[in-house]
């Protein structure tokens, strides 16, 4: 990778971390800059839309990172129970490392952008939808029925996304771990 790739991987991967721990809001350009090590004129060369565009980018790089593990952890185990379980349960480790925390879900960018940014929106529903459908699929082989599987998978985003919340505001992953513990009680048939 040449160093114009790794100013604007530096760029995007410290805006993600700062995006998803401090909001779009609170994040400024200049603090983005200064994380990353990239030269100020880098920011528009590679995100010439400004700070939209790279947390548009930010947001679409986190809903990937969060798809990978959702995958990791439903095909490492038997069931979609244990697999959602293990899921949140790492989230939820996470936060016990504040100063180390990445992987964390949109729902903070996407509270207090999508009645600003409708191209912002988009890209959180996408990925909210994106996430919703693993775990849809993963019930329906389970044997629920489609239109179950199809509430359930939003129940459970929502109940993460709102974990999360309060997991920041713990500054700790106690409250995604009483969700992972309650998925067995949610997902009994």
């Amino acid at each position: 990778m040449n160093s114009k790739n790794d100013s604007r991987e530096n760029i995007l991967a410290a805006a993600t971390r700062l995006f998803h721990l401090q909001g779009y809001h609170a994040t400024g350009l200049n603090q983005i800059l200064k994380e990353s090590g990239a030269p100020k004129g880098s920011l528009y060369y590679h995100f010439p839309n400004g700070k939209e565009q790279l947390a548009i980018e930010a947001v679409h790089m986190m809903a990937d990172f969060v798809e990978a593990d959702i995958k990791k952890s439903m095909n490492q185990e038997i069931s979609a129970v244990t697999g959602i379980q293990n899921h949140i349960f790492k989230m939820a480790d996470c936060f016990n490392k504040v100063d180390t925390l990445e992987g964390i879900p949109i729902g903070i960018v996407a509270a207090e952008t999508s009645l600003i940014s409708e191209p912002l929106r988009l890209a959180c529903l996408a990925a909210f939808e994106k996430w919703e459908e693993l775990y849809r699929v993963s019930l329906i082989k389970e044997g629920f029925e489609p239109d179950r599987a199809c509430k359930l998978s939003v129940l459970i985003n929502n109940m993460i996304e709102g974990a999360i919340t309060r997991s920041l505001t713990n500054k700790n992953g106690q409250p995604l771990q009483v969700v992972a513990e309650y998925i067995p009680i949610l997902l009994k048939k």
